[in-house]
């Protein structure tokens, strides 16, 4: 159930309230989820995940895992460039709309829906990890990259796009009143409801932000791991080594 407007800052703050949160979101927007994410990044969001993509050491038949995959298009991007893939979504809604994006003979994703929080995978499982919009979501950001690096083979690779928050405290400002606009309005015409996308916003206040994250990263048990800005330093996309 949805907190009031005055809840929620109070519920993201704790793992139960947060996790609570976001399986709730996610199933009541999975449907128009692809929607969302085209409007929100004025469709750059495809050519984002693809810039990702292309930062990976992929090969044919490389092993790789998206987590947090929602409706597969980071998966769907690894696999037609050869790599086996395994898509992993905390939402039964996301992972049915993937499956039926998959073709129908042995090449596409295997979608599975899992937490990547504790994921059914065995250590060293993967030559490369990716996800979109994944770690800012989490309940605890530092146990999600550790689990990360866990099914991350040696030297293997870890991809994440998300949002970043701005240095500049007026740029910062601009940047939350639009995400808070955008989706009060996506919200009103999808879901009859403008709250239902103030999340996105919210996410950000206790987010460490694209340094912090890298930062993360390394004391997770990655050797080495940068960043680089998109949209101006709003996105941004970590490469991280393990």
């Amino acid at each position: 159930m949805r907190p009031r407007r005055s809840a929620l800052r109070s519920t993201l703050s704790t793992r139960d309230g947060k996790s609570r949160y976001v399986r709730w979101l996610f199933s009541a927007i999975a449907d128009r989820y692809d929607l969302i994410t085209v409007v929100l990044s004025y469709g750059q969001d495809r050519r984002w995940k693809k810039r990702l993509v292309d930062r990976a050491d992929l090969a044919a038949g490389s092993r790789v895992l998206d987590a947090a995959a929602g409706t597969g298009d980071i998966a769907f991007e690894c696999a037609r460039r050869g790599a086996r893939v395994v898509g992993l979504d905390i939402t039964r809604r996301m992972v049915e709309l993937a499956r039926q994006k998959s073709p129908t003979d042995a090449s596409g994703p295997r979608f599975l829906v899992g937490d990547m929080m504790a994921m059914p995978f065995r250590d060293a499982s993967f030559d490369v990890v990716t996800t979109g919009y994944g770690l800012r979501n989490v309940p605890e950001i530092a146990v999600a990259v550790r689990e990360l690096a866990r099914v991350l083979r040696p030297g293997g690779q870890l991809l994440s796009l998300d949002f970043d928050k701005p240095r500049n405290r007026v740029l910062r400002v601009i940047y939350f009143s639009y995400l808070t606009l955008v989706g009060s309005l996506l919200g009103l015409v999808m879901h009859r409801d403008p709250d239902t996308y103030r999340y996105i916003p919210e996410s950000l206040r206790n987010y460490p932000g694209a340094e912090g994250v890298a930062r993360l990263m390394r004391d997770q048990g990655f050797a080495e791991a940068r960043f680089e800005p998109v949209l101006g330093g709003l996105m941004a996309v970590h490469v991280a080594r393990r």
